[in-house]
């Protein structure tokens, strides 16, 4: 592969395209279910994680350069502005990255992707806090 095509490809073709992102974004949830110590981060969500699951993977997709599954469904991410109802500190972003990275541990074997994801969401988690502690 040249550097020119090297480019051109996106994290969602590196990650392994839907099925692997889908996979990602399963076990993440999973863990926040599962570990004692994502507890609150998990309070903050509804029972049922159908939903948010859907979401997080419509959203990822578009973010990492796959269809833009989230924008045609529900338009723009705001982000931070749909995460502004919940009290988000370092304790909630580090229980948020705590169950993505060992998402990102069990599923990404490209270290260097790997690495390359889990600075990408420490960068979106840390953006989205709004509470000080």
């Amino acid at each position: 592969m040249d550097a020119e095509s090297m480019d051109a490809e996106t994290t969602y073709s590196r990650i392994g395209g839907e099925s692997t992102l889908r996979l990602l974004v399963d076990r993440f949830y999973d863990l926040m279910s599962e570990l004692p110590a994502a507890e609150t981060i998990r309070k903050m969500h509804a029972d049922d994680l159908t939903e948010s699951r859907d979401k997080l993977f419509k959203f990822l997709s578009g973010f990492f350069g796959g269809p833009s599954l989230y924008i045609q469904e529900y338009g723009h991410p705001m982000l931070r502005a749909r995460h502004l109802p919940f009290a988000i500190g370092e304790s909630e972003r580090d229980q948020w990255l705590l169950c993505m990275n060992q998402a990102i541990d069990e599923l990404i074997e490209d270290k260097k992707l790997a690495s390359q994801l889990k600075f990408s969401f420490f960068q979106t988690a840390d953006h989205m806090r709004n509470a000080h502690e």
